[in-house]
């Protein structure tokens, strides 16, 4: 199951907060809203417009219910773990949520679920998932651990031709390190960043956006390649089928800037 996302910056807004829905919808490509449970762990996301929660217990079974009752069609499932969690939601497109161990060593075969819409993957819940204390170092750098889900659920998803999101980033008022992994993600194939606070939406957005010199470059690539068939030479660049989709997908990125 493929899926366009309208844009680069997903929100995330807590469900007992309604009046900041439309500031949300407003400011984000995409929001979401989070609903949790007594534990105030998040169960389950539903994107775009309304909200329902899910987990493993009775309370799974009501916010189905709930959710059944409206017109939504997507949703984030949180700590998912196995193909036959997002399976059992088949009514719904899914963006499942890793971030256990057992979710993230599950992710190629999460990603191949015929109703698997995307996958992202979470730091946090997964240090504390592995006993550990800090998913960043001093430097606020991921730790190891970290970019290994991260890599692998990126690798996973697009292997299936699933969009995949970033993680969000925690520490607010470092606006310059979301630059820097908003920039990381959308150079490696992110197609999304989720973002826990309205101040990070716009930088997002910038860090997904392709510069000036960037949209020059693709068009002049795709122009030097009109009629033209296997590698070719433009300038001191060797251009092939993985330079052009680059070109391709910096264009398509403009174009929803």
């Amino acid at each position: 199951m493929t899926w366009a996302v309208p844009g680069p910056a997903f929100l995330f807004c807590p469900a007992d907060r309604p009046d900041r829905f439309a500031k949300a919808a407003s400011a984000a490509d995409v929001y979401e809203v989070l609903v949790y449970d007594r534990r105030r762990h998040a169960r389950l996301v539903a994107a775009v417009e309304i909200v329902s929660p899910a987990n493993k217990d009775r309370q799974h079974a009501l916010d189905l219910a709930s959710v059944r009752e409206t017109a939504v069609s997507m949703v984030m499932l949180a700590k998912t773990e196995s193909p036959d969690e997002v399976l059992a939601l088949d009514e719904f497109s899914v963006v499942a949520l890793l971030e256990t161990p057992r979710g993230v060593l599950a992710a190629e075969e999460i990603a191949q679920c015929t109703n698997t819409l995307g996958l992202m993957w979470g730091a946090e819940d997964l240090v504390a998932a592995l006993g550990g204390l800090s998913s960043r170092g001093e430097d606020k750098v991921y730790r190891d651990v970290a970019r290994y889900a991260r890599s692998r659920t990126l690798l996973a998803a697009r292997a299936e031709g699933r969009c995949a999101l970033d993680a969000v980033c925690l520490l607010l008022d470092d606006l310059e390190l979301q630059r820097t992994e908003a920039l990381d993600a959308a150079a490696v194939g992110f197609a999304a960043t989720v973002c826990v606070h309205p101040s990070q939406v716009p930088i997002v957005r910038a860090a997904y956006r392709p510069s000036d010199e960037q949209l020059a470059w693709a068009t002049h690539i795709l122009d030097a390649s009109r009629g033209r068939a296997g590698v070719f030479r433009v300038g001191e660049l060797m251009v092939d089928e993985p330079v052009l989709a680059q070109a391709r997908l910096i264009l398509r990125r403009g174009d929803v800037a």
